[in-house]
């Protein structure tokens, strides 16, 4: 393993920078910044904590992972994705255990990074990544039904069931004034010209407009005054976490979910930013500065951060140049909790339920008619994995989204692995590898391999006992061999020692250099012995005269 090279992206864009990049950056960022804002506040109100978590946790995990990330151009903040699972934490363990989970999170980012597990997302298939992101986007839409439509509930259950259970409790307690204001402000949002959300996103003009409203008409909803006091100026000054050492072991299984779905989300990001710049992101230095970022928004009151798709695409169509871009949509953020706070009272929950379902809407994928594209297995992993989501929670439906999808993988595999025999008449489909011009002598049979002798196809070697059963010499060819592990290195050693036992010669061919690496590592080598393991079927088939000749049979 190569040493691990410490190398933020920032460090290479700021070697030619100048003042042309600076101003794009600049304006850029204050536009992403603008998108932010409401976003922050309405994630971590969802996610069960006060509005300004979610500001503090934008500015500060932004600015780091920015400053100390692998991507060029990705924005960091609170995201949709987290809420679920951060509400039920803090239903559970509280707000306190929260910020140890996150602080747990990311140190496992981190180290993730250093151990350059980046690359080891990209195994997780697209069905599952799908699922799970499409479950998530219904419970968001479910747990904002209660400002969405002014429900007299004094705070939501975690789980599926409970939420169920509790709308349908309280869903004749629906407030008309709320209704109307959250469901004008959806049809906004929903139907914004994309030409105008460049300059004015829709969800910050759905917070402007309803935070206007509410108070030239003295609206009677419910505001983030009316609810939470409003929001304090400033940066909270930093603070200790408190431990419980009883609590960490049950701690240790969320903070690990945080931490998964953070690696996730944060590299799709990235390779989304990618595909839209031509870049290429450093996946682990990105892990690293992630994991940076969760471990310090902790001690500020922070919630959980990973790179925001929407918050990313919006600074590379404003034009952002280089990760100063995401500082300065993060110093705007500072601004606004520095100078604009008190206004924040006024601010309606309804508006942000209804950017929240917005998101949620716009956060699935719900062309049905893809799933006609897919193989069935890939439909019944994103189905399972949607489904267990739901009604469960993400680590069991990534756990058995992953068993799902492993097993349908191995039996894929499995059913491409075949052993053909090699007759004269199949001399014009093999040229290098070819018996052109020679015959398998009386007394030998030749089979070839295909595809990958591994534990899910280790017993397809025992077909050529019933192939050949009197043959004296086995020849079999490995040139088409792409993968043996070691249970096929069991299963060649075990059908070697069955033909000894019989007086029989087994001898191999065409090994690829992988393959003869995994036979010399092994003792099948020796027993083997060198002169049945030959480079080619040509050579071997002059070994097989030889030991029919000579009678030779290695034990």
């Amino acid at each position: 393993m190569s040493a691990l090279v410490f190398r933020p992206r920032l460090l290479d864009t700021l070697r030619h920078y100048n003042v042309k990049q600076l101003r794009a950056d600049l304006m850029a960022g204050v536009t992403v910044g603008i998108v932010a804002l409401p976003l922050a506040m309405a994630f971590a109100i969802a996610s069960g904590v006060p509005p300004q978590a979610g500001i503090v946790t934008a500015i500060i995990a932004g600015a780091l992972a920015a400053a100390l990330g692998g991507t060029r151009l990705c924005v960091t903040g609170p995201t949709g994705a987290f809420i679920v699972i951060l509400y039920g934490i803090v239903t559970k363990y509280g707000v306190a255990n929260l910020l140890i989970c996150t602080f747990m999170a990311g140190i496992m980012l981190v180290l993730m990074g250093v151990f350059r597990l980046g690359q080891v997302i990209r195994f997780f298939p697209m069905p599952l990544i799908t699922g799970f992101t499409n479950g998530i986007a219904v419970l968001i839409f479910l747990t904002q039904l209660k400002d969405f439509f002014g429900l007299p509930i004094a705070k939501m259950p975690s789980g599926f069931f409970a939420v169920m259970a509790t709308l349908r409790a309280h869903f004749s307690g629906l407030d008309g004034p709320t209704t109307l204001l959250s469901s004008s402000l959806l049809l906004l949002i929903l139907l914004w010209p994309k030409r105008l959300n460049r300059l004015l996103p829709s969800p910050f003009v759905a917070l402007v407009l309803a935070t206007l409203a509410t108070v030239l008409f003295d609206l009677p909803v419910a505001t983030l005054g009316s609810r939470f006091g409003g929001i304090p100026q400033g940066l909270p000054s930093p603070a200790g976490l408190d431990l419980n050492p009883v609590h960490l072991s049950d701690l240790l299984a969320p903070a690990f979910t945080i931490a998964l779905l953070g690696a996730i989300e944060s590299l799709l990001c990235a390779v989304v930013v990618d595909s839209l710049t031509a870049d290429k992101h450093d996946a682990n230095q990105e892990l690293i500065g992630q994991g940076i970022a969760n471990m310090v928004v902790p001690f500020f009151g922070g919630i959980p951060a990973t790179g925001a798709v929407v918050r990313s695409v919006t600074n590379i169509g404003n034009g952002a140049r280089t990760p100063l871009a995401a500082v300065f949509h993060a110093a705007l953020l500072l601004m606004v909790l520095l100078l604009a706070a008190p206004l924040a009272a006024h601010v309606p929950l309804a508006a942000l339920a209804a950017i929240l379902v917005s998101v949620a809407l716009k956060m699935g994928d719900w062309d049905i008619r893809k799933a006609r594209q897919f193989p069935p297995h890939d439909t019944l992993v994103l189905l399972v994995t949607f489904a267990l989501t739901v009604a469960f929670d993400l680590t069991v439906a990534v756990e058995i989204g992953l068993l799902l999808a492993a097993v349908f993988f191995i039996r894929s595999m499995a059913s491409h692995t075949a052993i053909h025999q090699l007759l004269p008449e199949h001399a014009q489909l093999f040229e290098r590898h070819s018996i052109a011009g020679k015959s398998v002598p009386d007394g030998c049979a030749a089979f070839r391999i295909e595809g990958a002798l591994f534990f899910g196809a280790a017993d397809s070697v025992d077909i050529i006992l019933k192939e050949a059963p009197r043959a004296r010499v086995i020849i079999l060819q490995l040139h088409r061999l792409v993968l043996l592990d070691t249970s096929g290195l069991l299963a060649l050693e075990a059908l070697r020692a069955r033909l000894a036992e019989q007086g029989r010669t087994l001898i191999l061919c065409g090994a690829t250099d992988e393959v003869m690496d995994m036979l010399e590592g092994s003792r099948l080598m020796e027993r083997l012995g060198e002169d049945n393991l030959q480079p080619d079927l040509a050579a071997a088939l002059l070994r097989a005269e030889e030991a029919l000749t000579d009678g030779v049979v290695w034990a």
